[in-house]
């Protein structure tokens, strides 16, 4: 089966496929939104600056209506006196019309947010491509924008006609009021339709909001396959990432081992545990561990240490509790420095005794104390 199936696409896009989709432009719109941000703001801003534009309306509606003797003999100069009244007329409307331009952010802004996709910008030639574009428009994506226009269209038209059916009695009587009159009811009516139409579109962005950000989340949808590469590209692939760590547990073995013929002493548990301690009086404050392992590694460690004639000591206790707590190229913890002395004094009166010079030295096993002493009910704590 593909996995460009759409049956196959069953997985929520993640966070890389959502910002790489914001990044081409690609995030969820809405029509209905953008036509009541616009309209709505326009709205508020008309009956916020009513009173203003009606006076400015007046005015300019006074002014065309004066008779100027200088047009009847200069014909020539009537264009001027007409560009002059339609520039008079448009500078009261001038600050509603920058609100409308503002409003135009508020859909992206509530919708994805307000970001600058150049690639959005490149030519797709793919859009040219006379099928693709048939099957928009008579596809589901253009059946269901024929379905919200013929809405659009009958829900604005019938409560822009209900609203002015109501006011009729108001329009009719205009021709009997003065001017001023006449201004302000036609901008009270005005007004009040384009309050009820805002109040239609603002029925269809509630429901046209919701719909448009799952489609949008339903096109971004993957399938299990796409999951698991994107999550192979971020993350690394398992296979490479666990060799990566099989050479680097290599590498750390293979230093240790070098490490033990510099070592001091090897304590044994006697052959589960083993751990290589090294002392440098003028150097280091403490021994530091300088090798340990585990069964197979510790039978490693106890042979090389044999071959290199450094000295192996059995004291089970102290070998499990320096494995737990002490870190290889560390030094090991101060509440393990009493046994760890024992065993080097002990180590250090063997490097001098000869046979025929006295009894040999004899280790007396460490006391770890209830700090030092290892878990009793560890898995290990038998070994």
């Amino acid at each position: 089966m593909s996995q460009d199936s759409g049956q196959d696409r069953t997985e929520e896009p993640t966070e890389k496929r959502l910002r790489e989709a914001r990044e081409k432009g690609d995030v969820p719109r809405s029509r209905e939104l953008a036509n009541l941000a616009v309209l709505g703001m326009t709205a508020l801003a008309m009956l916020a600056m009513a009173s203003s534009i009606g006076s400015a309306a007046q005015g300019w509606l006074r002014g065309a209506l004066t008779f100027e003797p200088g047009l009847l003999g200069n014909p020539d100069q009537l264009a001027g006196h007409f560009a002059r009244l339609l520039a008079g007329l448009m500078v009261p409307f001038l600050p509603v019309l920058g609100v409308a331009l503002l409003a135009c952010l508020v859909s992206p802004a509530v919708m994805g947010g307000l970001r600058w996709a150049s690639k959005s910008l490149q030519p797709d030639f793919k859009r040219l491509n006379p099928a693709s574009g048939l099957k928009r428009i008579y596809g589901k994506e253009g059946f269901a924008e024929l379905l919200r226009s013929l809405l659009r269209v009958v829900l604005v038209a019938g409560v822009g006609a209900l609203v002015i059916s109501g006011a009729m009695s108001k329009l009719l009587a205009i021709p009997r009021m003065s001017l001023e009159g006449a201004i302000g009811t036609g901008l009270d009516v005005a007004a009040m339709t384009l309050v009820s139409i805002v109040g239609s579109l603002a029925l269809l962005a509630a429901i046209d909001v919701p719909w448009q950000k799952f489609q949008h989340r339903s096109k971004l949808k993957m399938t299990k396959q796409e999951v698991r590469d994107e999550l192979k590209q971020t993350e690394g692939n398992p296979e490479l990432k666990a060799r990566m760590r099989q050479v680097a547990r290599q590498m750390s073995q293979r230093r240790m081992m070098e490490a033990v013929p510099t070592a001091d002493v090897v304590v044994m548990n006697p052959t589960h545990y083993a751990v290589a301690l090294k002392y440098d009086s003028g150097t280091m404050r403490a021994p530091r561990v300088v090798a340990k392992g585990v069964d197979e590694m510790a039978l490693r460690i106890r042979e090389l240490a044999t071959s290199h004639r450094v000295a192996v000591v059995e004291a089970p206790p102290l070998a499990r509790a320096l494995y737990r707590q002490a870190q290889v190229d560390q030094e090991i913890p101060v509440k393990l420095y009493a046994a760890v002395a024992q065993v080097l004094s002990y180590v250090y009166q063997l490097r001098h005794w000869s046979p025929g010079r006295g009894d040999a030295p004899r280790l007396q096993q460490p006391d770890l104390g209830a700090d030092g002493a290892p878990d009793a009910d560890a898995p290990e704590a038998g070994r």
